[in-house]
């Protein structure tokens, strides 16, 4: 069979909100996002969202750190709409309403034919990769999340969680059925549009273990691109339609467009678009020029040596303050006390607030992150604890 080049869309997070609500319900997607954005989606083969909120009408929040997401069954109508050939759903909210919002989400997507990937009702079904045959290609694409409150488990449902180990195997084995393989990877830092030593680490090992092109997704920013052995890795795209906050993070984000060949010619490229308010729009002029410049500039920048480890230095000690300061209902601070903190460190740099803590509570802390044995203590005696906590509640 002759082959032709086939496009490919791969937008950021999906989540209907109540200021578009209304918008997805009735399928108005040419008011969501415009006709410009919405020819294009229309012109391709396939696109790929990561869907990060369940589907469900019915509230049943489980108990975690950060918002419990929801959106109406409706809202799947103008999903639809968006023409997903693939909604991921490994990430850090699908299980924000538990067992029974995950069934309905994919209950609600069964419905509407949407083929999805990356959760399930226990990991053997969460971890399955997926293929599709576009003119003769083969289109492998695999789907896996950091850890936190929404992974699955052999008895337990949830998303597809990142293993240094089994994460490998499965691209692997899909390389071989696949003449195309894509991984989206839902992780690393919120509001950090670099990459971090380890996941630089984890996702060349994707490229490594058979990866065309390895999107990251989660941090809500547009971060920079890295080529790496005849493949492209995509450190942050940012959103797609989630207008949850005003941050400038938020502002603008970036669909990635791909035309395969079956001659390994590949072209990657950007689309850049602006939120305006709880829509989006196509960039365009000085603006569109000025976003695909830093993303090539921090592109650029990444490339030097040294600098991811010094740039990401920088942004954990500010962050690591930030939540001592946040983790009052731990720490017992008041809220004045984190008003002040905050109105202090506007005025002195890091350093000075670094002395207030010991060194050996900074050595404590460090040696339970460090190494991996009481880390893994830590992590699972504070889930068992949590677990026995919210069973005892009916929470789960």
């Amino acid at each position: 069979m002759q082959t032709k080049n086939i496009k490919i869309i791969i937008g950021g997070d999906l989540v209907p909100t109540a200021g578009n609500e209304k918008l997805f319900i009735d399928g108005d997607v040419q008011k969501l996002i415009g006709d410009e954005l919405l020819n294009i989606i229309n012109n391709s083969e396939f696109n790929i969202y990561n869907l990060e909120v369940p589907l469900t009408d019915k509230s049943t929040p489980i108990k975690k750190y950060g918002p419990n997401l929801i959106a109406k069954t409706e809202t799947a109508s103008g999903i639809k709409k968006l023409k997903p050939g693939l909604l991921c759903l490994a990430n850090n909210h699908i299980l924000d309403h538990g067992d029974d919002g995950l069934k309905s989400t994919l209950e609600i997507l069964k419905m509407n034919e949407i083929e999805n990937i990356g959760a399930g009702e226990n990991i053997d079904i969460a971890k399955k990769t997926f293929i599709k045959n576009i003119n003769g290609l083969k289109i492998g694409v695999y789907n896996c999340a950091e850890h936190e409150f929404t992974i699955a488990g052999k008895n337990r449902s949830g998303a597809n969680p990142f293993d240094v180990i089994e994460s490998y195997k499965h691209i692997k084995e899909l390389r071989k059925d696949c003449d195309y393989l894509i991984v989206i990877y839902h992780g690393g830092k919120t509001s950090f549009r670099y990459t971090s030593p380890n996941l630089q680490k984890y996702t060349r090992h994707f490229v490594d273990s058979g990866a065309d092109l390895v999107v990251c997704q989660h941090s809500h920013c547009i971060g920079c691109e890295e080529k790496y052995n005849n493949a492209t890795i995509v450190y942050g795209q940012g959103n797609f339609i989630f207008t949850y906050q005003e941050n400038e993070f938020w502002q603008t984000g970036m669909l990635i467009n791909i035309e395969v060949s079956k001659d390994k010619n590949n072209i990657i490229s950007y689309i850049p678009f602006v939120k305006e308010h709880d829509i989006i729009r196509m960039a365009k002029g000085t603006v569109k020029d000025q976003i695909i410049d830093e993303f090539m500039k921090r592109s650029e920048e990444i490339k030097q040596n040294g600098f991811i480890e010094k740039k990401y230095a920088e942004f954990c000690v500010d962050y690591v303050l930030e939540f001592l300061v946040n983790a009052h209902s731990i720490m017992g601070v008041n809220k004045l006390v984190r008003l002040l903190w905050k109105a202090a460190r506007k005025l002195f740099s890091n350093d000075v607030f670094t002395k207030f803590i010991s060194s050996y509570n900074l050595l404590y802390i460090l040696g339970i992150i460090r190494c991996e044995a009481l880390h893994e203590v830590f992590v699972n005696g504070l889930e068992t604890m949590w677990l026995q906590k919210t069973r005892k509640r009916g929470v789960l």
